[in-house]
């Protein structure tokens, strides 16, 4: 096994059994006493894929033993497996048929870095989001027993999906219509982890059995005609497993808990899976897994490990380093974060479960008392952050764009109707690149600015995203400031913590003929294409409120209008502009440049702002078209 990052497969291992078993008819062909071979040829396999391309790492080494227990066991694809998240899900890509394509997992034109329906039938269900695994197999089980086809419906959920609430609604839906499905808690430390040895793969051995299992049912039909005594027999059972196993809380929802078992020890996954496979109702399955298994770094560090770039040859020449770049995005908010925790005593920070990714590390360590990471709870974090806003607090909620969708309703109701002082940070707006359009972040602008009070805004660079944060943080209401991912453009970053005036735009660049209203980080490209075009760049700051009068000040002195952003046409900030003019009466040609009216694919970043037209060749080709049409 590798024990360091220069040891990882540079050339494809040698893997004669996973090439029998590279789908899973040809893996149930294989006798029981090879699946442990086949477990060290697959995480070999994975770990020189994943080398290859980058992508998401712990996760699926953890689960390689349980996937081929899966796949083994069950009649996949007839049986229904939904992984949840699909962190854990490359290792089923191999298994399924797609072993070959994983040197384009996550390029352009290549396999997605998700479970997608449209990409393989293995792929029961979408899904990029967590926690949406055993609703969505709950629907598959209640569709199977409507179709009387006796498919299998399995949910894998782990790596801290179990902390949303959507979860648990899942879970207790379930037992209410008694629901033949099967869910398993791939727990790797990041759930409810607890000590698994020797005894508690043998309870969960013999608590899955069909002896068990038949003489639990009799015992039932018996005791159930004497008043009172199934439901002490059912406590006493109950307080049995509880005092060994921590399923008490599963089996009070109503479901039949069978574990903690070691997700490694594929002898006892199989053999317990084949256990549970034919029970009927509700059975949940407690695996214990390690992230990053058989890799040490990995496992020492999970959330370090949890995703890698590509790893270049050792021989490989070296290459001078590019031209630096201004600091991420995250990362000037997580200074201004903490430089405002300092001037200010009323603010708190809050995260859903992101808090490397959003760069609230230094904040976390610096402000203990008023760091509040909530798990993947998106719901949660905004209606928490008004309760904190009720009693004088200033939150900021540290947030994905594409993650704010999930407390949408929270927002309106809890935040916006009371007009709170909740600051959103919203990062990953626009095009993140290879996690593909469900982790991209394109309609925020829109649905932010259908909101009344809501304040909107729209940095071009480094130093307007602090002076926007800070502008946030001053207002009186709901504010939300929106940024990509990656770096700056390499502005001169200022220490002010002093607001703008609100609802006002900058004119970066006087042209004449064509002005560009930029909403966001395009303002290079614009100020670019403006050179060749001698064309005027309005940095708009503010999508909502919009500065009106500059609005009208350039459709007055120009002849076209283009509207700039990384946000969906329908409904943004270009809408917002064409809205105002409409009002006015004021007629005059706008040509809107956004993303389309289609899921963007995964790609590299520039890739897919090239295909959606929104770098520099592809906006001058856009006004110069339009130009040449209005000029007929």
């Amino acid at each position: 096994m590798p024990t360091t990052f220069q040891e990882i497969p540079r050339e494809r291992p040698a893997t004669p059994l996973l090439d029998r078993a590279d789908t899973p008819a040809g893996l149930r062909r294989l006798g029981e006493a090879e699946l442990e071979t086949l477990a060290d040829e697959l995480r070999q396999e994975l770990l020189y894929t994943v080398g290859q391309t980058g992508g998401h790492f712990g996760a699926g080494l953890g689960v390689i033993e349980l996937t081929i227990a899966l796949h083994y066991v069950f009649d996949t694809p007839d049986d229904r497996l939904v992984w949840d998240v699909g962190h854990q899900a490359y290792p089923h890509k191999i298994l399924t048929g797609r072993r070959e394509r994983m040197a384009s997992l996550r390029q352009k034109d290549g396999i997605a870095a998700f479970p997608r329906r449209s990409e393989s039938e293995y792929d029961t269900f979408g899904v990029g989001h967590s926690s949406t695994s055993i609703s969505a197999a709950l629907g598959m089980a209640i569709g199977a027993r409507l179709q009387n086809s006796g498919r299998k419906a399995i949910a894998v959920i782990g790596d801290g999906a179990l902390t949303a609430g959507m979860a648990f609604e899942a879970l207790n839906h379930a037992p209410e219509v008694n629901a033949d499905m099967l869910v398993i808690l791939n727990d790797n430390d990041m759930s409810i982890s607890r000590n698994v040895g020797g005894l508690s793969n043998y309870l969960a051995k013999i608590l899955s059995s069909r002896t068990y299992t038949s003489m639990r049912e009799g015992s039932k039909k018996v005791l159930s005609r004497l008043p009172g005594a199934w439901e002490i027999a059912r406590r006493t059972e109950e307080y049995a497993k509880g005092m060994l196993v921590p399923g008490t809380l599963f089996e009070e929802l109503g479901w039949n808990y069978i574990g903690p078992i070691d997700g490694h020890d594929l002898p006892t996954l199989v053999a317990t899976l084949r256990n549970m496979r034919d029970l009927k109702g509700p059975q949940f399955l407690h695996v214990v897994t390690k992230k990053g298994k058989g890799f040490a770094p990995a496992e020492v560090d999970p959330i370090g490990y949890h995703a890698i770039t590509k790893l270049d040859p050792l021989d490989a020449p070296v290459v001078a380093p590019a031209k630096a770049s201004g600091p991420k995005y995250s990362g000037v908010f997580g200074q201004w974060l903490c430089d405002m925790a300092e001037a200010d005593q009323r603010l708190v920070g809050i995260t859903p479960a992101m808090k490397e990714g959003s760069d609230l590390v230094a904040f976390s360590e610096r402000f203990p008392e008023r760091y509040f990471d909530v798990a993947i709870a998106e719901q949660h974090a905004v209606t928490l952050a008004a309760g904190m806003a009720c009693e004088g607090a200033k939150p900021v909620v540290a947030i994905y764009s594409t993650f704010l969708q999930r407390g949408y309703d929270q927002l309106i109701h809890d935040v916006a109707v009371q007009n709170l002082d909740v600051l959103f940070a919203i990062d990953r707006a626009g095009l993140v690149g290879e996690d593909g359009p469900t982790h991209a972040g394109s309609y925020d602008l829109s649905y932010l600015r259908c909101i009344p009070g809501m304040l909107v805004m729209t940095p071009s660079d480094e130093n307007e995203l602090r002076l926007m944060l800070s502008t946030g943080h001053h207002y009186s209401g709901p504010a939300a400031v929106r940024y990509p991912r990656g770096n700056g453009p390499g502005a001169v970053i200022g220490a002010s913590l002093d607001s703008i005036e609100i609802g006002k735009g900058v004119v970066r660049r006087k042209g004449r003929g064509i002005a560009i209203l930029v909403f966001g980080v395009q303002l290079t490209e614009a100020l670019t294409v403006a050179q060749k075009l001698d064309a005027t760049v309005a940095d708009m700051r503010f999508v909502k409120p919009l500065d009106e009068q500059l609005v009208r000040e350039l459709a007055d002195s120009h002849d076209l209008l283009v509207t700039l952003e990384e946000n969906a046409i329908m409904g943004g900030a270009g809408s917002a502009v064409s809205e105002f003019l409409a009002r006015e009466g004021v007629l005059k040609p706008v040509l809107h440049l956004g993303l389309p009216d289609a899921y963007v694919e995964h790609a590299k970043p520039a890739q897919m702002l090239a295909e959606c037209g929104l770098d520099a060749v592809g906006i001058e080709a856009a006004i110069t078209l339009r130009q040449r049409l209005l000029q007929r």
